[in-house]
């Protein structure tokens, strides 16, 4: 899903307009020289979802959805236009494709038949810039704490994290990573991707 989704950078609907929607522009020339690449997804259907990874309503869901939930912590798993991601012992984050919350929610708590589970729509509540490119983990470095190497942190891979002072959820792909910030925050992480990207795309 990971690939899929960062190739599919989608058009806002009619009437709505996407919290990085302003810089789409500054973006696609900081990834014109083809060593870095910066977008945004928006839109994109999150679920927060807290269950106990043992009861049998994990599983449940799990099946409901089409991928299992992911156990290891700082994972994700991802089937068809799915992806969990691990971020806590109980809590996953279900991300899909624009307008598939409703039917998530409804699946996941069918699911669950009525044992003690958490599920609620957070998708107003981030939306998700890309960092891909040769460049990606050095324009990151810059503000983000974490080792960002392949061998430490290589696709499949997830975090809670900082980047430059802000919460993000930061996820590994194939070619680069994918962010995962709260909308109020948007533009200043996307105005802080672009400074911190000036000298690689000067050099690209």
């Amino acid at each position: 899903m990971a690939d899929s989704v960062a190739d599919s950078v989608a058009e806002p609907a009619v009437g709505r307009r996407s919290p990085a929607a302003a810089f789409a522009a500054r973006f696609e020339a900081a990834s014109a020289g083809g060593s870095l690449r910066l977008a945004e997804i928006p839109f994109l259907a999150q679920i927060n979802l807290r269950v106990d990874p043992k009861s049998p309503a994990a599983e449940r869901i799990g099946t409901a959805i089409g991928v299992p939930l992911p156990v290891e912590p700082g994972t994700t798993a991802g089937g068809g236009d799915l992806e969990v991601l691990w971020l806590g012992p109980d809590e996953w984050l279900v991300v899909g494709p624009d307008g598939a919350a409703r039917d998530l929610v409804e699946r996941i708590e069918e699911a669950a038949a009525g044992e003690h589970v958490s599920v609620v729509d957070v998708s107003a509540q981030r939306t998700t810039l890309v960092v891909g490119g040769e460049r990606a983990r050095d324009v990151l470095a810059h503000g983000c704490a974490l080792d960002l190497h392949p061998r430490a942190f290589g696709p499949g891979r997830c975090a809670q994290t900082m980047l430059a002072r802000a919460a993000v959820v930061l996820v590994a792909g194939e070619d680069g990573f994918r962010l995962l910030v709260r909308s109020s925050f948007a533009a200043y992480v996307a105005e802080w991707l672009l400074d911190a990207s000036v000298e690689y795309v000067a050099g690209g």
